[in-house]
């Protein structure tokens, strides 16, 4: 068994705007059960060096202390790998034995410097302040990191081969089992089925996801590909751009970073102090809340109740921000019609329904006509795009009825709301 506390310093290394190669900023050290912050002095005297997220981490000498009631500053914590990819860094440790092992076994430097180097945003994280070594694995096909995903999951023994095969999405956040994918212009993230699935999440996704961008929402562009048998999405990454000289990093920032919270503190992060930031600190504040409210009704709509503050994020360019496309917008599967959201809408609301939208609007600047128009205007392009996207998913009849009214549209969404509001599929 590997001991908790592997390592006590790491060193942060950022792609400024532009840039296709890195430059170190600054260090991790350990105190405590804390992660202190210092910007090295070569960044500091950079003409072109940006605060790597405000007010975290102003560009000042000296240490720089987590905020109040975090371990961690946020910023570097959006890039460290959340439950799928703890595991496959403790299995990389740990071998099987990981399979019976706590994520909680090995510390967050051990995550950020044993995780692969592709993290989301613009961040990576490095043994040594002067020579940037990237931790990457030989390109490896779909069918391999299905394979290794399953294997893994199972708490199959893997390959050299399928282990480096995995490093791919080691470094990416969420739950489900997934990987990076990079194309001629653009990368991906392959998100794969879970040996845990109870329905096929895989295509509710894409249904979302494309049922999304139809009704107007500024989502992640996603692709659905048959391999193996299996069904795979693949998400355009929005955070990386191609450019003659190489691959560029966007600085991107969590919705939990915004709040100031950690994990523990989740559950007090609400859509309407969501809208709060965004009219202080956002550019084009006022579109950027429609938008936001656009995608509160759309989540309450297709039964998206994992809309998590790790499920928002914002680009960061070193003074200000800006909302990036949607991203998982994942379908939940419901035993009965009551629902709550991830994230409160207003007060102590979660609940599930356009009722509570209607009550937060004017906290996104929306008034009462313009909300019920976007909400029938929602509705009426569900059900008109329904069967297209439902053919494009390969649906079978059974899964559409399982997702057609009970998932996408579930008769408690609509209770308390207006008629016109309303809406079926068939």
């Amino acid at each position: 068994m590997i001991s908790k506390a592997q390592h006590q310093e790491a060193y942060v290394w950022v792609w400024l705007p532009g840039a296709t190669t890195p430059v170190v900023a600054g260090r991790i050290s350990r105190a405590g059960d804390r992660f202190l912050f210092n910007y090295g002095q070569s960044y500091l005297e950079r003409a072109d060096a940006l605060s790597l997220y405000l007010p975290e981490l102003p560009l000042q000498a000296g240490q720089i202390n987590p905020l109040p009631g975090l371990s961690m500053a946020g910023v570097l914590r959006d890039s460290a790998p959340d439950a799928w990819g703890r595991r496959v860094v403790l299995n990389r440790l740990m071998g099987t034995q990981a399979r019976q092992a706590d994520i909680g076994t090995v510390d967050e430097l051990t995550y950020l410097l044993h995780s692969g180097s592709d993290h989301i945003g613009a961040l990576d994280f490095q043994q040594s302040p002067h020579e940037y070594v990237p931790r990457q694995a030989p390109p490896a096909s779909l069918e391999e990191l299905l394979s290794a995903s399953e294997r893994l999951e199972q708490g199959v023994a893997l390959s050299p081969e399928l282990d480096q095969a995995l490093l791919h999405g080691s470094s990416l956040g969420g739950a489900r089992p997934k990987a990076a994918v990079a194309g001629e212009d653009h990368q991906f993230i392959a998100k794969f089925s879970s040996s845990n699935d109870t329905y096929n999440v895989v295509q509710a996704e894409f249904m979302a996801m494309r049922l999304g961008q139809a009704v107007g929402l500024q989502v992640a562009p996603v692709h659905l590909e048959k391999i193996a048998g299996k069904d795979v999405l693949l998400i355009e990454r929005f955070d990386r751009r191609w450019s003659q000289k190489g691959w560029q990093r966007r600085a991107m920032v969590s919705a939990l970073t915004l709040f100031g919270l950690d994990e523990m503190m989740a559950r007090y992060a609400s859509y309407s102090d969501l809208a709060e930031i965004i009219r202080y600190r956002f550019s084009q504040p006022k579109k950027t809340l429609k938008e936001l409210f656009a995608r509160l009704v759309f989540n309450v709509l297709c039964g998206n109740t994992d809309d998590h503050a790790r499920n928002h994020a914002a680009f960061w360019d070193g003074d200000g921000l800006s909302l990036t496309p949607a991203y998982d917008i994942c379908p939940q599967m419901r035993t009965g019609n009551e629902a709550t959201q991830a994230m409160l809408i207003h007060g102590e609301d979660r609940w599930s329904r356009l009722t509570s939208c209607l009550a937060a609007a004017p906290h996104f600047l929306v008034d009462a006509t313009d909300a019920h128009e976007l909400i029938e205007a929602q509705v009426a392009g569900i059900q008109a795009h329904w069967n297209e996207v439902a053919a494009a998913a390969n649906l079978s009849a059974q899964d559409r009825a399982l997702l057609a009214n009970r998932v996408f549209f579930n008769p408690f969404v609509f209770e308390g709301a207006p008629a016109k509001l309303h809406g079926r599929l068939t």
